[in-house]
């Protein structure tokens, strides 16, 4: 059986998702390509098992032209495309009847301008634009050409069901999968917050900056630690010279090794208004760590009973991460994200849902014999 994954991307929480998907399929001895950019995280992973593809853009025709081609000789019996552009590709490609592999893909969030309170289709919520109106409609259809579509949370699932009215028979649930992590819980009182994410404005790092700068919110001797980049990095470095937090934020810019900064950290923070199932998410919570997040998404279904802020509720934001500062054993907290990261976020547990999906799909589990 092989299994050929489709990628336009070399980074994001997509790209890291499939790396850890192909390396545990490829350590179970099932036959892996990947086939797009190299990964800037983990691409050793993969050794020989991926093949060089560049799609810059939904316009470079002749790219996705010798992206299907490479895919269609490898003759793969199921093609899995991991972000929207290769969703794209994947919808293009024509196969002999009888040759024709099952399509896959995997739906992980809606366009920047997507409002939590559009996805959710509350009552008066602005939508977005005209532009993204019609990025969401050829979504729609890429659902319906393709075989079924994956969504990592249970959110993205109602939605393509009802605002992109996408059959459910199209649709499962599988959540994402995250490196294994030695737990690694806070020995004391939070001191050292970090952030993980682009920075733009749907991420809230400005907002979070705005709730630490609050009167007797960021205690003596703690520190915030900010991995990422994107356009809001100047206004976020301006933000962090106030008096209160001067001296006391880091900036790193994109780095490749998130998980093991997430280990040095005593707590992550994530304040956007708008995420679907996120990655570093997961990845706090394997590392033990308790997580201070707003309510989008399927973010309250990761951390379970934890309370969350209103998405660009900054007062609120404030008085979590007072609450968070003061807490005199967040280990606690963080031995019970890491057990259950370990059920639901384990490698090898989500690569056996995509076997039992794919199994079930071709109609025949004895071809993917045991794992």
């Amino acid at each position: 059986m092989k299994l050929a994954y489709l990628l336009t991307q070399d980074r994001g929480g997509p790209v890291d998702v499939t790396v850890r998907l192909a390396a545990t399929l490829l350590g179970e001895g099932v036959g892996v390509r990947v086939f797009g950019p190299v990964p800037a995280r983990n691409a050793d992973l993969l050794e020989d098992n991926h093949e060089r593809l560049l799609v810059a853009g939904k316009q470079d025709l002749a790219a996705a032209v010798r992206a299907r081609a490479a895919i269609r000789a490898w003759r793969p019996d199921v093609v899995h495309a991991q972000d929207r552009r290769a969703g794209l590709v994947l919808a293009g490609m024509r196969f002999p009847r009888a040759a024709r592999p099952l399509l896959v893909q995997t739906y992980h969030g809606v366009p920047d301008d997507v409002t939590e309170s559009w996805f959710r289709a509350v009552q008066g919520a602005v939508g977005p634009s005209a532009y993204t109106r019609a990025v969401l409609t050829g979504d729609a259809a890429v659902a319906r050409i393709l075989d079924h579509t994956i969504v990592p949370a249970a959110a993205m699932g109602r939605f393509l069901r009802t605002r992109l009215r996408v059959p459910s028979s199209r649709l499962s649930h599988i959540d994402n999968c995250v490196e294994p992590a030695e737990p690694n819980p806070p020995a004391g009182p939070v001191r050292h917050l970090i952030f993980v994410g682009l920075l733009v404005e749907r991420k809230g790092i400005l907002e979070l900056l705005a709730a630490l700068s609050m009167p007797g919110v960021f205690p003596p001797g703690a520190s915030l630690t900010v991995v990422g980049d994107g356009p809001q990095r100047a206004d976020a470095e301006q933000a962090a010279r106030t008096p209160s937090l001067g001296g006391r934020v880091d900036f790193l810019g994109f780095r490749p090794d998130v998980p093991a900064l997430l280990a040095k950290a005593d707590a992550l923070v994530l304040p956007s208004t708008m995420e679907q199932q996120p990655l570093v998410v997961a990845e706090a919570m394997a590392a033990g760590k308790p997580v201070v997040a707003t309510d989008t998404g399927g973010v309250a279904d990761m951390l379970g009973t934890a309370p969350l802020v209103p998405p660009g509720d900054v007062p609120a934001l404030a008085d979590r991460l007072r609450a968070l500062f003061a807490d005199p054993d967040p280990a606690r907290t963080g031995v019970l994200l890491a057990a259950r990261a370990r059920r639901r976020y384990a490698p090898d547990v989500c690569a056996r849902r995509h076997l039992d999906l794919y199994a079930s799909l071709l109609g025949s589990r004895e071809c993917f014999g045991s794992f």
